[in-house]
């Protein structure tokens, strides 16, 4: 659910609690109040026997009731009945006379109702001068008095107010409800505080306080989503980018100490050949090779270092090059059967006169299309080769190249019986400089960087390499290719 309808569905239920609440309250407080929640009606039946007028009007129903006692007859007079008239309507109740049962004087309210047939009888007594009438859904309160006048006649008089249970019930509880409701209310939004600051404004606290972390260098945290809402998806998000963050910072620092163990590799292979070559000729200049032998040997010395520092200066600048993606890639499509099996039959001869046996047996067949570079496909696989005649020690060397077809890709194999590689240094074996030697001995000839420049043209040709050896049996490498498909 997004925050949106939370919100929308948490004021809503809000308002709806509020009111069943309500409702609710008020029903039980009528309960209580009346004893039974059918009994409004009956209930101030008996309220308003007992009070049925209003203090304004229970003043006029005296006034009336004093005339009754000492003048009875005036009662009887038009201007005295249209005045108490005006005064009881006004108070919002109503006149009735009666003479020996018969109606003298009405307000014009009581006209129609008929309440005047269910009044009571004369009562001399005036035992029950205040009570409550019902005519259909009518309901009526009244106080009288009877009276006996000069003549011996029998006379009534009636202040009658027309009144509503239910009015009165909710007038009497109105404040209490309203104080309740404002309770509630209250309440509700206290609930719904909590319940906005849990689910909203708390995740938006983690991610401000994530966010100062991040700006003070800290990326070893985790955000956790806790919704699947627009805040949890946006704390997923900032998760992500913290993690992105941290790896973009981790590779940055990688990136230094590749740098700097860079600078160190270039400057000790460097180094080793020039303090030789230096060695060499200061001992020429001071006469240390007194015989042609020697100074063939001084010299053919010196010429060995200087080509090891050429072709390391070489290679150095190929894999700069490679790597900041600044060498061109000639594509052609190619049958790469066919140009492994050229390749193959190029290096055989050297392989041979290196004492190793060569296998390659997937000549023939149908061509295998490639889009390929074949200069530098070619110094990618010479070097991978070189790597393995380097190191090879067995007395029966063996290599073996292998094609095959999988899944749509095409795999080349090679795969030699030399000491392998021990398996923590598998991971780094197409690092540049590196070298399984950690004396970064020269003797065997390598750069450290022939095994990169091979990752960096198959990476070129949207290829991948790979390496698996086990030690002592020897070493396989993998490059796959994408099958060249017209379009």
């Amino acid at each position: 659910m997004s925050v949106r309808s939370k919100i929308i569905v948490s004021y809503t239920l809000v308002l709806v609690v509020t009111i069943l609440i309500f409702i609710t309250t008020a029903f039980l407080v009528a309960l209580a109040v009346t004893g039974d929640a059918r009994s409004f009606k009956p209930f101030y039946t008996i309220h308003f026997t007992l009070q049925p007028l209003t203090p304004e009007q229970e003043s006029l129903y005296m006034d009336l009731k004093y005339i009754a006692k000492t003048s009875p007859e005036k009662l009887y007079d038009d201007s005295l009945q249209k005045d108490y008239e005006f005064q009881l309507r006004v108070a919002k109740s109503t006149l009735l006379i009666r003479k020996e049962g018969d109606v003298d004087f009405a307000s014009p309210q009581l006209e129609g109702t008929g309440v005047e047939r269910v009044l009571p009888d004369y009562e001399l007594d005036n035992i029950r001068i205040r009570s409550s009438v019902n005519i259909g859904d009518r309901f009526y309160g009244y106080a009288k008095y009877d009276f006996v006048l000069p003549d011996q006649s029998r006379g009534s008089l009636f202040v009658i107010r027309e009144l509503s249970p239910f009015a009165a019930l909710t007038s009497k509880l109105l404040p209490l409800l309203i104080s309740l409701l404002f309770v509630v209310l209250v309440l509700a939004n206290v609930m719904l505080y909590f319940f906005i600051t849990r689910r909203i404004i708390k995740p938006l606290d983690t991610l401000r306080l994530s966010a100062a972390r991040i700006k003070e260098g800290d990326l070893d945290f985790r955000v956790e989503a806790q919704s699947q809402d627009e805040i949890g998806q946006l704390s997923q998000q900032f998760e992500d980018m913290r993690r992105k963050l941290k790896e973009s910072v981790d590779l940055q620092l990688q990136y230094e100490v590749n740098r700097k163990e860079l600078i160190s590799n270039i400057s000790h292979d460097l180094k080793t050949p020039i303090t030789t070559i230096k060695g060499y000729i200061e001992g020429i200049r001071d006469g240390v090779p007194n015989t042609k032998e020697k100074m063939d040997k001084y010299v053919d010395t010196i010429l060995t270092k200087a080509v090891a520092m050429d072709r390391l200066i070489d290679e150095l600048f190929l894999y700069s090059k490679l790597d900041l993606k600044k060498v061109p890639f000639d594509f052609v499509r190619t049958d790469l059967r066919a140009f492994i099996d050229g390749l193959v039959g190029e290096l055989r001869f050297e392989l041979e006169q290196q004492g190793f046996q060569v296998e390659w047996a997937c000549k023939g067949g149908a061509p295998l299309y490639v889009l390929l570079d074949p200069d530098k496909m070619k110094r990618a696989i010479v070097n991978i080769v070189e790597n393995s005649i380097k190191f090879c020690d067995k007395r029966d060397k063996k290599i073996r190249f292998t094609l095959t077809e999988e899944a749509g890709k095409l795999k080349l194999t090679i795969e030699d019986n030399g000491p392998g590689i021990a398996e923590d240094a598998v991971r780094s074996v197409f690092d540049r400089f590196y070298r399984a030697d950690s004396s970064r001995n020269m003797r065997t000839g390598g750069s450290g960087l022939g095994l990169s420049i091979a990752k960096q043209i198959v990476e070129g040709h949207q290829g991948s390499i790979g390496v698996a050896s086990e030690p002592g049996e020897g070493t396989v490498v993998s490059i796959t290719f994408n099958v060249y498909e017209e379009t």
